[in-house]
């Protein structure tokens, strides 16, 4: 598959794709919601501005339809990192702030230039089927992200704990590459099952390859921001 740039992406993928994010979301909200008194948790919650759950649920029932959650379905990469959100959110819930920050900053970094290919090459109309990467909850995601580090910078730490965001950073990545390539094989097992009959007549597109080169790119940077500043000695503790 093509790259993201060329506008290479298909509704199938798309459609796959939103089913994996609702899922991983609605758990990761569910454990902030759970944990938003926790000390390491609070300074980091955001649920107006940053919550994806209602859009998601918006463009999944513009695809599939009042009967949207009978029709979602998500490849075994999206359960083992679910699972892991809910593990840690019992267990550990310092540790959510690797995987919001990995997630939630990576959407808000590349999720209005992705919802704007997403719309041309899908031919999507206002925010019908694109609502995941608008935040209408936040003016300019540059003094947002600001704000977002800032508050990480001020959860208290130790050095042990430290190390385990940090290594939980990087899980985090590795969960969310494993998501896009088992996501990449439930469609090459479709289209080979439909003898290609599957693939867009109309000029749509490919998604995923273009996300995991794309806004994967940002999940990256994440985790490696996020290294850099603990490195650099800048969280407290």
């Amino acid at each position: 598959m093509a790259n993201f740039q060329k506008g290479e992406i298909t509704l199938p993928q798309y459609k796959l794709l939103l089913c994996s994010l609702y899922e991983i979301y609605q758990v990761l909200e569910e454990e902030l919601d759970k944990n938003s008194a926790h000390p390491a948790v609070e300074p980091i919650y955001f649920p107006q501005e940053l919550a994806r759950i209602e859009s998601l649920e918006r463009d999944l029932e513009h695809f599939f339809g009042p009967q949207w959650k009978q029709r979602v379905i998500v490849p075994a990469a999206t359960h083992r990192y679910t699972e892991r959100l809910r593990e840690i959110g019992k267990n550990s819930p310092n540790l959510l702030v690797a995987h919001t920050y990995t997630r939630y900053l990576g959407d808000l970094s590349g999720g209005q230039v992705l919802g704007k290919i997403a719309q041309k090459t899908l031919g999507l109309g206002g925010t019908e089927g694109v609502a995941f990467f608008t935040f209408p909850g936040v003016t300019s995601p540059h003094r947002f992200k600001q704000l977002y580090r800032s508050r990480m910078n001020s959860i208290e730490l130790t050095e042990e704990e430290c190390r385990k965001v940090l290594d939980e950073a990087v899980r985090a990545f590795e969960f969310n590459i494993g998501v896009f390539e088992d996501l990449q094989k439930m469609l090459s097992i479709t289209e080979q099952a439909a003898g290609g009959s599957g693939r867009e007549k109309a000029p749509t597109t490919t998604l995923l390859t273009a996300i995991s080169r794309s806004s994967v790119a940002q999940f990256t940077l994440g985790a490696c921001v996020a290294l850099a500043t603990v490195g650099m000695g800048i969280y407290a503790f």
